[in-house]
């Protein structure tokens, strides 16, 4: 059975007798962040039905948006274009920027995603039109906090976002679930302000 055969298959049991709390809740939920909050984070499996619970976000409450690890690449990227509806569009008035202990970023380099992708026949000339855009993404991941004080700063920085959003930054841990702060919003605008 292949993945999307199992995926379409669990659905079809899924809907055929859906928990409760979800056909229920779904009647009361709007495609808005009741908690007003957007959520940048990694894309690690491990995060799964892990880091929400571990936040106190529940269905309906926040924006999650998932990239590998939890990175900006550029003034107008798919994650502040995402941040730009979030704001604009569906009311989000705080962005957390939540890297991972143990992030695989930090062992991803230009080089071994280059040797990969020609070892999967993606041509060279595809790779070259990309190289520099991959090199500074992928070579300057190296401590995830040191990232999440990167993207912080990004955000923060970028034209597009109001400088009256609060961007914070955080660190979970994949296996405890410990969130510990690395930049606090609030004081970041209290400093603007003064």
């Amino acid at each position: 059975m292949s993945i999307l055969s199992d995926i379409l298959e669990t659905n079809a049991a899924f809907c055929k007798n859906p928990p409760v709390d979800y056909t229920q809740e779904d009647q009361k939920k709007s495609k808005l962040p009741q908690k007003q909050l957007a959520i940048i984070t990694c894309m690690d499996t491990r995060l799964v039905n892990f880091l929400e619970p571990a936040l106190g976000i529940g269905r309906g409450e926040a924006k999650v948006i998932k990239t590998a690890g939890n990175g900006i690449t550029g003034v107008f990227d798919g994650t502040i274009r995402s941040l730009m509806v979030c704001i604009y569009e569906l009311g989000v008035k705080e962005i957390v920027v939540i890297g991972h202990h143990e992030c695989g970023m930090a062992k991803t380099t230009s080089e071994s995603l280059t040797q990969a992708m020609l070892e999967r026949g993606i041509a060279k000339e595809a790779i070259h039109m990309v190289s520099k855009e991959l090199r500074e993404w992928a070579d300057e991941f190296h401590h995830p906090e040191q990232n999440v004080t990167d993207t912080v700063e990004q955000i923060r920085l970028n034209p597009l976002i109001p400088k009256d959003v609060p961007v914070h930054g955080l660190i979970f841990h994949p296996r405890t679930g410990k969130l510990d702060l690395i930049e606090d919003g609030y004081k970041a605008l209290l400093r603007n302000w003064q």
